[in-house]
């Protein structure tokens, strides 16, 4: 079913995912990673297909467009509650969770953290536990060893994104931070580094660079189920597992590690519906399902309309 998302001042075409046979037993709103903002992605056109089959509604949408950078989380996180709403509308009084990957996975926290009597549950692939700044330092630097550089281009690459955070910050200015630039790159390893070629046209402003999520982390109460690959190449896996471990304030935390994979839940790194791993899709199915089926209030209890934004 093709409908829209009403957030504010932009209306989101959508896609709504509905069980063939009879009414839905949960929903699902599905959060975007950074490089996949349509809602006709792989993962999020897989995520509908199995789990409709399975009973349970998705609803995926078009993250709204901006001029440059990121969408800002806040905006994402209120994008989502929008969905959910758009789907309570649809599905009526079932839970109702969120499924997150890579950046999606940010937002979906802080809903979950600040709206609990509306998120039933929490789906999240590659979860980084660390600010988008640490993250881009891994994930870059883990672009460079992949591809065969060694320690002298790390210590430059670290020396290039130093650069482009502190000007952002205000702590250096603009003319600074381009004579760094200028001095890496034409080095062959710079279009790993996720830095603009020139700073003047750059916008200047990353709006989460330094969000911690880590607070949020701590007042997550629903039932939580985390993927990563065994071979994440952008999101500090150990240490975002450790921060989740510590600091969630949820009893009922799945953790998975999914053999084969890296940042998405695919083998290899591909990008085909073949290559989604059968191990993230049976361990996903099956969590859903324990947690459904048990009783009603096993993840939430029927939501009144009066407690929609």
């Amino acid at each position: 079913m093709e409908l829209y998302v009403d957030a504010e001042d932009v209306s989101l075409p959508a896609t709504l995912d509905t069980p063939p046979n009879g009414p839905a037993r949960a929903g699902v709103v599905v959060l975007h990673g950074s490089a996949t903002p349509q809602r006709s992605s792989l993962l999020y056109e897989h995520l509908g297909r199995v789990l409709s089959r399975a009973g349970v509604a998705v609803l995926r949408f078009d993250r709204r467009p901006r001029a440059h950078g990121d969408v800002p989380f806040a905006v994402q996180a209120d994008d989502a509650l929008a969905a959910v709403a758009r789907l309570r509308r649809e599905i009526g009084g079932v839970p109702v969770g969120l499924w997150g990957w890579s950046q999606g996975t940010w937002p979906a926290t802080a809903v979950a953290a600040r709206q609990p009597e509306l998120i039933a549950f929490l789906i999240l692939i590659g979860t980084c536990g660390v600010s988008p700044a640490l993250q881009m330092r891994y994930g870059t630097a883990q672009q460079l060893l992949l591809n065969g550089y060694g320690d002298a281009d790390l210590a430059e690459l670290a020396a290039l994104r130093q650069a482009l955070e502190s000007v952002v910050r205000g702590l250096i200015d603009r003319r600074s931070a381009q004579t760094v630039v200028d001095r890496y790159a034409d080095r062959p390893w710079f279009p790993l580094a996720y830095v603009p070629r020139d700073l003047r046209d750059h916008p200047g402003t990353w709006d989460d660079m330094d969000y911690d999520p880590e607070p949020f982390i701590a007042q997550v109460r629903c039932p939580t189920l985390l993927f990563y690959g065994e071979k994440d190449e952008w999101t500090p896996a150990e240490q975002s597992i450790d921060i989740w471990r510590r600091a969630a304030g949820t009893r009922d935390l799945t953790i998975r590690e999914l053999a084969g994979c890296t940042h998405a839940p695919t083998l290899a790194g591909a990008d085909t519906p073949e290559s989604i791993s059968p191990e993230y899709t049976s361990a996903l199915l099956a969590w859903l399902e324990e947690r459904i089926t048990v009783t009603a209030g096993a993840i939430g209890e029927p939501y009144p309309d009066e407690q929609l934004p």
